[in-house]
């Protein structure tokens, strides 16, 4: 049961599996689904203690909830609600037509009324796009510049992002409606084992000042290209907006998502910390056990459920830096080291691109190094000679779960987002640079006049 599952169609654990994992509590008469509350009296691994009792009895009571029940999901699913505006406006941009449609349920369906307003809303922009792709594309049959060339490929590479929504954006959204229905069934999960609903301290907040974040970083970002970059008309930011606004939405909704999973990872190894400090039992330990694995498909799940849509994201602005910088460049050894707006035109592009990678993998980072790290200190520091032999054997069980289960984001096995994905995008980077300034080098040399190479020679003789 330990073992990760990769497949598409096993991406959770099921209600009954994590039924059955309670099992065990059953049998040593720590949760029952009847309480007799006349009986005051009750052992508990050999004592009377109220408290215990007390706990047993609230546990028998969280006990009936089912995560597989759409109305309970829906009263538990905090993070749902305090993210559902960015949710709004990802399909008010066409980009993920998902919906709510029933309580406790995210669902995706082609004929529904938020995919056909995607339908329509992409119609639109696309005519759009294409228009100001054929002006923008105009500029390399009219200009013989270098640097002119070099912008018109940036604005170019940042129309691709619109043709790909359909395939990075409601090709996935099937498996991100899936995805989302995770989180209230772990919620659910979460207060059975725990007795405490899982809550995400000022995320709510966070979510308005991202939402609003992302669209005026994107009217700054496309007035200040318009202004710097000669040629880039102001009408011709009309066919940007949405694509830069998605972009920038798309590095909000990671970090939403790894946010919450290092908020639940803490709860949770919050909670097993107080917990073993009151019972330090087999079956709650093994109630945690089957808890935590669901936590880690959930991150499992993340990668999974949006690896179309981030591995693209990592390509465009790795090809977006390079050719950025490469401009930048390219204009100081032609012209020097006078800034000129152009060259500040190239550099916010690289800051923007560059800024968005690493939130990218900075998030994945924290988020993976939370997973694991409070439940293992805990399970590590219980003194082994203090419970009994069933208890020892579960404990043994959990770490092993955790070392077959690592804590990692991984894109389909294609990458695994962490800072080492942003520091050989970085080492890349650099490669492409030198091989290209290389090919710089050499056309400069080519136009130097014989008559200047023909003199060098000779006082080099001299």
């Amino acid at each position: 049961m330990e073992q990760r599952n990769d497949s598409p169609t096993r991406m959770v654990i099921k209600e009954s599996e994590f039924d059955d994992s309670l099992g065990y509590a059953l049998l040593r008469r720590e949760m029952g689904a009847v309480w007799d509350t006349s009986k005051d009296e009750r052992m508990i691994n050999g004592t009377m203690d109220p408290e215990l009792i007390q706990r047993a009895k609230e546990r028998a009571i969280r006990a009936e909830l089912n995560s597989a029940d759409g109305d309970t999901c829906e009263t538990h699913d905090q993070f749902y609600r305090d993210h559902k505006l960015l949710l709004v406006l990802f399909r008010g941009l066409a980009v993920m037509p998902i919906t709510r449609s029933v309580p406790g349920r995210i669902t995706f369906s082609w004929r529904s009324a938020a995919s056909i307003y995607a339908f329509c809303f992409y119609i639109v922009s696309t005519v759009i796009v294409l228009v100001v792709g054929y002006e923008r594309i105009k500029v390399f049959q009219t200009t013989t510049k270098f640097d002119e060339y070099i912008y018109g490929i940036l604005f170019v590479i940042f129309l691709v992002p619109h043709f790909w929504i359909p395939f990075v954006g409601w090709g996935v959204a099937g498996q991100v409606a899936i995805y989302k229905t995770m989180w209230g069934a772990f919620q659910v999960r979460y207060y059975r084992v725990t007795g405490t609903s899982l809550q995400f301290p000022h995320l709510k907040m966070l979510i308005v000042f991202f939402s609003i974040g992302c669209l005026v970083c994107a009217i700054v970002f496309l007035l200040s290209l318009s202004f710097l970059l000669e040629g880039f008309a102001l009408w011709h930011t009309s066919a940007y907006y949405h694509i830069i606004t998605m972009l920038n939405m798309n590095s909000a909704l990671w970090y939403i998502n790894s946010r919450g999973i290092r908020v639940a990872s803490s709860s949770l190894s919050r909670c097993f910390r107080q917990d073993v400090a009151i019972e330090c039992t087999a079956a709650m330990i093994s109630r945690y056990r089957f808890l935590w694995l669901n936590l880690s498909e959930l991150l499992q799940a993340l990668g999974n459920a949006y690896a179309r849509t981030y591995s693209t994201y990592c390509l465009f602005m790795f090809v977006n830096i390079t050719v950025a910088i490469y401009g930048a460049l390219s204009e100081i050894i032609d012209h020097g080291f006078g800034f000129s707006f152009k060259e500040i035109g190239l550099i916010v592009d690289t800051v923007y691109c560059s800024t968005l990678l690493f939130i990218f993998c900075d998030c994945s980072h924290n988020a993976t190094l939370q997973v694991a790290q409070g439940v293992q200190d805990t399970l590590l520091s219980i003194n082994l000679l203090k419970v009994d032999q069933p208890t020892q054997k579960e404990i043994d069980l959990f770490i092993q779960a955790i070392e077959m289960n690592p804590a990692i984001v991984s894109l389909k096995g294609y990458a695994e987002v962490n800072r080492e994905l942003l520091t050989s995008s970085i080492a890349t980077i650099a490669i492409y640079l030198i091989v290209l300034l290389q090919f710089k080098l050499s056309l400069i040399s080519q136009q130097i006049p014989a008559e200047i190479i023909e003199n060098v020679k000779l006082l080099q003789k001299q």
